[in-house]
């Protein structure tokens, strides 16, 4: 095996290390030492012993959730992972992307790391593998109320780990057991407690939950170099963004969306200026800056439940003792996803009253209507922006429509045993598809910007040397492949490929 980039062997890993395995695909592996290795293969040994000395474990020895009163025999003892993954194999709607079920990978790994799980390395060495393959399960997004864990979606590993199933394999979804027999792999076969420690847990919504922070991160920083652009495009007044008043307001989220703004903006000081813009503009860093401060909690949260043994039943290595618990309740990380759409749903709302500004020719200080860049004797003819102004107030709807917290919604399930649930990983889920939209909604208002940019230097109101460095890059990048709009085209392909590259977090920003 190649150097390992990432090593587990218990202790505290970050975002930034799932991060740079799911999307930068750095190599992991389980730490060598002899004292981790002890700490597992003691957890295996102790699930033996106590089948050994007929001790009852639930899920082992018992059916499992509210047939945990009934026990299972020696006989089928062997048969219950099997079955117990097989019977979750109900997941629909379409599959987590590649670098998602890789972060899933990651979680789960870390977890089952701790020690408490009673599971082999072999086991824990097979995604291991996966990973350092670039071959992960494929696993359905839909499923999984989040108690007792991630259980249907989390089957799919499990069921890759056996042979069954799909894997991702070089951007195609491919069987399993083909893809075994051509690396002459041999699948695996489970031991009572394996496939329960595969299954439970919350490694789905927290493997998810990485990756909106990592993206929620990027766009927040974003916006702040946008929210600079629309000021000095229209004509705005740099005095609100006066540090003075951030210190009597210290919300260290508003006090860094100002300071980045602030570091944007142009070298030269606008002329005739309102003396209070509107909300959009005056007020940007109040509103950025309450994402800037979720995210810290966000990543402190999700950091804690990464790094927690998330199983049940948990083992106490030292006394020796099975301690059944909810330790898989995924309630922070579905709390931490409704806070982080919610503020970023705002983000969204944001950017579009911003480029709602910039096409009105009442209120955009002198600019073009719709920000056509057509002469005089097209111009009736051509609308520029006005498309696109209406499909990012579309995106920002649906992002704020879907703000409504999931974690309310828990329902009681399986005979009422598991009757009351966190619905983290559809909290999860959604903040992933609010933050596509809110994606789309700046990519929309970049696009929009860059040509009101364009407009202000033809007309000479901006000259392209007092442009600041962080706008000027940013700008430079987005007329590699999206050349300002004369004539009215269509810029769906220009829209896609600034997406693109806004989700490989390759356009400039502080």
């Amino acid at each position: 095996m190649t150097a390992k980039n990432i090593t587990l062997n218990g202790s505290r890993i970050h975002i930034k290390d799932v991060i740079s395995v799911a999307i930068h695909e750095k190599q992991i592996g389980l730490s060598n030492s002899k004292k981790f290795k002890k700490r597992i293969d003691d957890g295996a040994k102790l699930i033996q012993y106590n089948l050994t000395h007929e001790k009852e474990i639930y899920g082992v020895t018992t059916g499992l959730g509210d047939s945990c009163t009934r026990p299972v025999s020696t006989k089928l003892m062997s048969q219950l992972p099997y079955n117990l993954v097989r019977f979750h194999g109900c997941g629909l709607g379409e599959l987590f992307d590649y670098q998602t079920s890789r972060a899933i990978l990651v979680a789960q790994l870390n977890s089952l790391s701790k020690g408490y799980s009673g599971i082999r390395r072999e086991v824990m060495e097979r995604l291991v593998w996966f990973l350092n393959k670039k071959i992960v399960p494929a696993i359905p997004q839909e499923g999984s109320v989040g108690a007792s864990g991630d259980l249907t979606p989390l089957s799919y590993v499990a069921a890759a780990v056996l042979g069954e199933r799909s894997v991702w394999e070089n951007g195609k979804v491919v069987s399993v057991a083909d893809c075994y027999e051509r690396k002459s792999i041999r699948p695996l076969k489970l031991l009572p407690k394996e496939s329960l420690s595969l299954m439970n847990g919350t490694a789905v919504m927290t493997g998810v939950a990485c990756m909106a922070y990592h993206r929620a991160n990027y766009l927040a920083k974003l916006s702040c170099s946008l929210s600079a652009l629309m000021v000095e495009c229209l004509l705005g007044n740099r005095a609100h963004f006066d540090a003075r008043l951030f210190t009597a307001k210290p919300h260290p989220g508003q006090v860094k969306a100002a300071k980045l703004i602030s570091c944007s903006l142009f070298n030269t000081q606008s002329i005739n200026y309102r003396i209070q813009d509107t909300y959009a503009l005056r007020c940007a860093p109040a509103i950025i800056g309450v994402l800037f401060d979720a995210l810290e909690w966000v990543r402190e949260w999700t950091e804690t439940e990464i790094n927690s043994a998330c199983d049940n039943p948990l083992l106490d290595i030292a006394s020796g003792d099975i301690l059944h618990g909810g330790n898989f309740y995924g309630g922070h990380i579905a709390f931490a996803m409704d806070s982080l759409k919610n503020a970023v749903a705002n983000i969204a709302d944001l950017i579009d009253r911003q480029v709602a500004l910039l096409l009105n020719d009442k209120r955009n200080r002198n600019l073009p209507l719709n920000l056509s860049g057509a002469d005089e004797d097209t111009l009736p003819a051509n609308h520029g922006f006005k498309a696109v102004q209406i499909a990012c107030s579309a995106w920002a709807a649906e992002s704020l429509k879907n703000s409504m917290p999931a974690s309310v919604f828990s329902r009681s399930t399986e005979s009422h045993n598991q009757d009351k649930v966190s619905m983290g990983t559809i909290a999860a889920r959604d903040s992933i598809r609010t933050l596509e939209l809110t994606e789309q909604v700046a990519a929309g208002a970049i696009l929009a910007s860059t040509q009101a940019l364009d407009l202000r230097i033809k007309s000479g109101v901006i000259a392209r040397r007092d442009i600041s460095k962080p706008v000027l890059n940013l700008y430079e990048s987005i007329r590699a492949f999206s050349p300002m709009v004369i004539e009215d085209r269509p810029l769906e392909d220009d829209l896609k490929t600034l997406l693109i590259e806004m989700r490989k977090q390759s356009i400039p920003v502080l």
